[in-house]
């Protein structure tokens, strides 16, 4: 089997009802949720506070582009 058979079959398994419906899931939301709260905490601890507004702007971005709420 080929490196395109491969890649054919990853692309299939990715766009199935299955994997899409538990990206959409609560456990799901609930995962990015909290990388996304890290990652802001981390950038806010680094910028010392001074870009907290725009960090926040970010976050809840990624959020909703991510996110399913």
């Amino acid at each position: 089997m080929g490196f395109n058979d491969y890649t054919k079959k990853a692309q299939a398994f990715l766009q199935s009802d299955q994997v899409k419906d538990a990206l959409k899931s609560e456990k799901a939301e609930g995962a990015s949720d909290k990388l996304l709260d890290s990652v802001a905490d981390a950038a806010k601890r680094v910028t010392s506070g001074k870009f907290d507004g725009q960090i926040d702007r970010a976050r809840d971005g990624a959020d909703k582009a991510v996110g399913n709420e």
